[in-house]
């Protein structure tokens, strides 16, 4: 079964090594960077549709699918399974869904492994003089992907625990931002006005508190919040409505109970809804006018513009969600604009360093 996965893996990883190798990119390295990064960014989108389909549970043991390679050679248990319970988490196609996923992340991890036996290679060959290839940034990478595969595991195994898919989630969105930060390094961009200095403090105030807001989204998702208020800009009819933060927040629970095991009543999820959506004010706030004052700097026009329309498209999204009741490819959107949101804030604070350094 494992060299089986691995062969997936590799064979999902071929195509984008294959367009890069073919390319007319005269710096391939920097083009597999960049491939990976958008398949990166693709993969935290997929994992967005699996959770809202209710799919990490589609295949109930890791790395594998009931023992299998896939969801074919185990069509027999997934078969019974649903059978056993229709409406349950196990079913043919959660099962599809969940593996893809997983054979996707494998293929990204394989591209991080070439990433790094190109940097040593080059590295190496060039005396230890070339820092463009210096192998400890392609390293690291290595290293998140190996926890973040190692928390994908625990989030199966670990049934869903909040906690953990909160977690997984964020490690995602770090690989994206560590991803971005390494792309930036090895990019050409146009110089930054000395006066983008000042914008240093507000550009990593923004991309902390946008961390927190990824930590509470993913919150409510892990818990299934999302609904918890169903009217905007008021919760139930109230600014302030019933909720219960002792048992919203507890981290370490089984998904739907407390702590103590009992089952986690409305005013929890509500708790968990309310404070996502006040404290995305803050952030977009901050976010939108950090790049309103990017917008009369050179160098950073055209990244402060881009991440404006990438804060008020995930508002709108946001607020969408709710009066729409949580269409899947919207929920979906919402998540893919948050990794937007990453991507732009890190190439705006990686211009900006540049600058002030």
């Amino acid at each position: 079964m494992l060299i089986q996965l691995a062969a997936m893996g590799l064979l999902a990883a071929l195509l984008p090594l294959t367009m890069v190798w073919v390319s007319s990119d005269a710096d391939k390295f920097r083009k597999l960077v960049w491939v990976t990064l958008f398949l990166t960014f693709d993969l935290i989108m997929f994992g967005a549709f699996t959770r809202l389909t209710d799919s990490g549970l589609g295949c109930p043991d890791w790395p594998g699918c009931y023992g299998q390679a896939n969801p074919l050679q185990a069509h027999a248990d997934i078969s019974a399974a649903e059978a056993a319970m229709p409406t349950g988490p196990v079913t043919v196609m959660k099962a599809w869904i969940e593996m893809i996923h997983r054979y996707l992340a494998m293929g990204i991890g394989v591209l991080i492994v070439a990433m790094m036996a190109i940097a040593w290679r080059r590295w190496l060959k060039s005396n230890r003089s070339e820092m463009k290839f210096s192998p400890l940034y392609p390293s690291l990478l290595f290293a998140f992907v190996c926890l973040q595969g190692a928390f994908g595991a625990w989030t199966v195994t670990m049934k869903l625990q909040p906690v953990i898919v909160t977690t997984h989630l964020l490690l995602g969105m770090s690989l994206l931002a560590l991803l971005t930060w390494f792309g930036a390094r090895l990019r050409d961009h146009p110089p930054v006005a000395q006066s983008g200095a000042a914008l240093l403090i507000p550009a990593t105030l923004a991309a902390a508190l946008l961390a927190i807001q990824i930590a509470l989204g993913g919150w409510v998702s892990s818990n299934y919040a999302a609904l918890a208020c169903t009217d905007f800009p008021l919760c139930h009819g109230e600014l302030f409505p019933q909720m219960d933060f002792a048992n919203g927040f507890t981290l370490w629970r089984d998904l739907g109970k407390t702590a103590q095991g009992e089952y986690l009543l409305f005013p929890a999820l509500t708790a968990i809804h309310w404070t996502h959506r006040v404290f995305a004010i803050a952030v977009v706030t901050l976010v939108a006018w950090t790049a309103v004052k990017g917008l009369g700097i050179d160098g950073l026009r055209k990244t402060s513009r881009w991440l404006l329309a990438a804060v008020m498209l995930q508002f709108a999204s946001g607020i969408s969600t709710v009066f729409l009741d949580l269409p899947l490819a919207l929920a979906v959107i919402h998540n893919g604009g948050a990794a937007l949101l990453v991507i732009l804030l890190v190439l705006l604070n990686h211009s900006i360093r540049s600058t002030a350094n």
